[in-house]
């Protein structure tokens, strides 16, 4: 079924909340380019807009009421945020989960080496990423090293117009021959992707240093700059992101292109449509998750018990917690499990299937199932929940299509969907249409981000 394009029907009001609610976007990717960024900056907005922090809520014993605004942070990396509704928790959530971290590069914990006079950071790639994306391109560093002392120092490097940035180098064509022979994956190494940072040496002081003076130029420039050593690399958190703040794309300037769209796009919007619940029905819950780019794995992923945690706490604070209440509270929940879509693409039509694929500007994305060759590693959802999702956007006026990621045999991906079902809750996933997807720049259509949001808003209020 085709789907028209937003743009025909709306009017120039409309447009004008459109362009308005991007732009808004567009400087919060420039910002925040990893989980903490984005935690730092959606906990801010947070406190403004009235949320209490669950470590105060406990230590004060406090009890909830319907309309109370309480938010948690986990390890600095991942949050969630409630707007407490009238029904009891038992009743079930409405849920916003999407996930803020992104592919791109780390730094190892031993980066830094000197090699013919060229002092380079070694790294490791994060997530699914094509490796020759990631050469010839000018690259910033964000993140934290955190001294034995237990010192926290923020680094960010490669934004302002006035910093230097950071890059891949590639192989001249002149000298490619072999190269070009070899299969995209194979084409650069992981091990090759490590970072030019350097090239002027130190002034010789004693023999010692003779051999790596490049490298003891770029140690005391740390040093001065950030009063830190080699050894602080070993507690660093250090990650490689494109440079640059995103751009509005196209004469019309219709789309976005940024860093990690996937998934900020949905995560944005998310948090945006919490801000929105005053006293819902049923509590709201924006849940913002790390890790999902490798498995939703480890303490910030959704695989840790943290939002079960901070149920169970929500549910302390609002009277009568037990663990058979809790249980069904989860069970009772539905989630949009917001995570980007593939768009499909002109130049790539063959990997598509038309009747069943994304398009820009036609709404925000509900996939009933992801997975790959036979839904392998899905949720997918039920047809009772989808009907109910339609009745809710078409209410709202929401513009949505629905997709699936690509031909059947073709390939195929997953999100943390399937990880919140196990609890027995009714999940979808759903959210904007990208392109060049888990590339270093990304796009988007500035009319699907708005109608997610659209959509986000109506969920929560009627689901």
């Amino acid at each position: 079924m085709e789907r028209d394009l937003t743009w025909e029907h709306y009017s120039d009001e409309e447009k004008g909340k459109v362009f308005s609610f991007a732009e808004e976007y567009r400087q919060f990717i420039s910002e925040c380019k990893t989980e903490r960024e984005c935690v730092d900056s959606f906990t801010e907005l947070a406190k403004a807009a009235g949320f209490i922090d669950m470590a105060e809520i406990k230590k004060e014993q406090k009890k909830l009421e319907p309309g109370d605004r309480v938010y948690a942070v986990n390890q600095g990396k991942a949050m969630a945020l409630f707007v407490v509704g009238y029904a009891p928790l038992e009743e079930g959530m409405n849920i916003l989960g999407a996930h803020i971290d992104s592919p791109r590069l780390d730094l190892k914990q031993n980066p830094l080496y000197e090699d013919t006079g060229l002092a380079m950071l070694d790294t490791h790639y994060y997530g699914g990423v094509k490796k020759y994306q990631w050469v010839t391109l000018p690259l910033a560093l964000h993140g934290v090293i955190v001294k034995k002392d237990g010192t926290k120092v923020t680094v960010n490097v490669g934004e302002k117009p006035d910093d230097p940035v950071f890059g891949v180098s590639d192989l001249l064509i002149h000298l490619a021959a072999e190269q070009m022979e070899k299969k995209a994956n194979k084409v650069i190494d992981g091990e090759n992707l490590d970072i030019l940072i350097g090239s002027i040496p130190a002034d010789k002081k004693d023999e010692k240093e003779l051999k790596e003076r490049v490298k003891v130029n770029i140690l005391n420039i740390l040093k001065e700059q950030y009063g830190i050593e080699e050894e602080d690399f070993l507690s660093a958190e250090i990650e490689v992101v494109p440079a640059g703040a995103a751009r509005d794309y196209g004469f019309d300037r219709s789309m976005v292109m940024g860093y990690g769209h996937d998934d900020r796009v949905c995560a944005y919007p998310s948090f945006e449509a919490i801000l929105q619940m005053e006293k819902p029905e049923h509590t709201s819950v924006c849940l913002l998750v790390d890790k999902e780019e490798i498995g939703s794995v480890g303490a910030t992923g959704m695989h840790s018990r943290f939002f079960e945690n901070m149920a169970a706490e929500l549910m302390n604070a609002m009277g009568g917690y037990s663990e058979l209440g809790l249980r069904r509270a989860l069970a009772a929940s539905k989630v949009l499990s917001s995570d980007v879509s593939a768009a499909f693409d002109p130049n790539y039509p063959s990997v598509m299937e038309k009747r069943n694929a994304a398009y820009f500007g036609r709404g925000m994305v509900f996939n009933k199932y992801t997975g790959s060759r036979g839904k392998s590693g899905s949720n997918d959802a039920n047809a009772e929940y989808v009907g109910e999702l339609r009745e809710i956007m078409t209410k709202h006026g929401v513009f949505f299509q629905t997709s699936e990621l690509g031909k059947v045999d073709q390939g195929g991906g997953g999100t943390i969907a399937y990880i919140l079902a196990n609890y027995g809750m009714q999940v979808i996933d759903s959210g904007v249409a990208v392109l060049n997807m888990h590339a270093p720049w990304e796009i988007i259509s500035k009319a699907d981000l708005y109608e997610a949001y659209k959509g986000y808003v109506a969920f929560l209020k009627e689901a």
